[in-house]
């Protein structure tokens, strides 16, 4: 009866903080979050080991279609995803011009619609940073849903959730190939993070983790050129899992299969084939370049040495920091890849995790739902850090409840805090105790 209860309630608590919950509402929208990572916690240690992956799968799919017709309330992303849809719609380059430049050449055309959507974009003076295959996906959105910005969102949810659903499915395979316990499946099915963040906030963080699943699946099942392929889609989506370029090539099922390369190199060209066009990939990188060395929210690493540079220079040195933390994340990643070169998929899963931990403690712009390729491949392991941030990672929405955007330094340091325990635990204590019992 209690476990009945749980699961109504997270039923009801998604909905409410999906639909009625603005992010300047902090403290209601963080209660009922932490409830509903609670409850989900109590689920799974209420579930016997026997559970039908078909009930996990009919309550984690309700919880997603409660979401199916909400504005997003915690990102406001999704007005530049169909900014962009809508210009491909009528035959233009999103790479070509800003929003603000062609609103300003376009103002006898711009519709009603498209107004609509400038006034919630939140970068109108750069260039668009999603890949191709993200355009591709825009592009279908306003194409079915073409008269209003509702059904472009309802559209983008629906291939969001398609996806989980083949995470769901590729996460069931690999669990029972790994001999994890299917029950396991609700830390990810019905995490609040997870459908927030995805379903929610609509981050195509959810198709990353999609098709790095299928890369490791296909790994686990020998069929390398179609492994090597959905890692380089992943890429196509976003282009941070290339930071795992180096695992792929000390892995010896990967460094001398020549196929697995193929595939990669197959997916990469079709899916940036596109940014020849014109001036595209110079606009698109620009765009990059500007964001890595404007931009700061949610960091660890960064705003301490931010404050050392305040001290040493007198000013924000955000520009050199980007580039000597950028440097340090490849370094990092170099001797981590050496040291544990990893002999079997799991072994590579772990290094995989590893190498998003150290990027994400030395970025300077964490956003929430950019831990989900991360978190998703953690619960592939035995490691807990990346769950436990889940938790405490929606502190940094407090910035949004206040007028200036002004992050509280308390929260952040509870954030990190217990981030940095769990890696202690993870990746230290843990080890420590494995080899006194040996």
């Amino acid at each position: 009866m209690i476990l009945g209860f749980l699961l109504i309630w997270i039923l009801i608590g998604s909905y409410i903080l999906g639909n009625h919950v603005l992010r300047t509402d902090f403290w209601i929208g963080f209660g009922i979050y932490l409830s509903l990572g609670t409850a989900m916690v109590l689920v799974y240690w209420g579930t016997s080991d026997s559970i039908s992956w078909k009930f996990i799968f009919l309550i984690g799919l309700l919880v997603r279609l409660s979401l199916l017709t909400v504005f997003p309330n915690y990102s406001d992303d999704f007005a530049r995803f169909l900014w962009d849809g809508h210009l491909l719609n009528a035959g233009q380059n999103p790479y070509s011009q800003t929003p603000f430049d062609w609103s300003n050449s376009h103002s006898l055309e711009i519709t009603h619609l498209q107004k609509g959507l400038y006034r919630d974009l939140n970068s109108p003076d750069y260039f668009s940073v999603y890949p191709p295959l993200n355009q591709a996906i825009f592009w279908f959105s306003t194409w079915i849903g073409f008269d209003s910005i509702l059904s472009g969102i309802i559209t983008l949810r629906m291939v969001l959730i398609l996806g989980e659903i083949a995470v769901f499915f590729l996460f069931l395979n690999l669990f029972k190939a790994f001999q994890i316990q299917v029950k396991k499946l609700w830390l990810y099915w019905i995490n609040p993070f997870v459908v927030i963040e995805i379903t929610g906030n609509l981050h195509f963080e959810g198709l990353v983790l999609m098709f790095l699943l299928f890369a490791l699946y296909f790994q686990k099942s020998t069929k390398f050129m179609f492994s090597g392929f959905s890692w380089a889609l992943a890429v196509g989506i976003k282009l941070l899992p290339l930071l795992l370029v180096p695992a792929w090539l000390v892995f010896a099922e990967t460094r001398t299969r020549f196929v697995f390369w193929v595939g990669a190199i197959v997916a990469l060209v079709l899916s940036f084939a596109p940014l020849l066009v014109a001036s595209s990939w110079w606009n698109f990188g620009q765009s990059l370049q500007l964001y890595q060395g404007k931009f700061e929210f949610n960091a660890s690493i960064y705003y301490l040495f931010r404050e050392v540079g305040f001290w040493w220079e007198g000013y924000n040195i955000i520009e050199d920091l980007t580039r000597i933390l950028g440097f340090l994340t490849l370094v990092f990643i170099l001797i981590l890849t050496w040291k544990k070169r990893p002999a079997t998929l799991l072994g590579l899963i772990d290094l995989f995790v590893m190498m998003y931990l150290v990027y994400l403690i030395l970025q300077p712009v964490v956003h929430p739902w950019y831990l989900i390729p991360g978190f998703g491949l953690s619960l592939l392991t035995k490691n807990k850090a990346f769950f436990a941030w889940t938790f405490t990672v929606f502190l940094s929405y407090h910035a949004y409840s206040n007028e200036f955007f002004q992050e509280n330094p308390y929260f952040l340091m509870v954030e990190y805090v217990v981030l940095f325990l769990f890696i202690t635990h993870d990746y230290f204590l843990r080890k420590r105790k494995t080899n006194l019992i040996q």
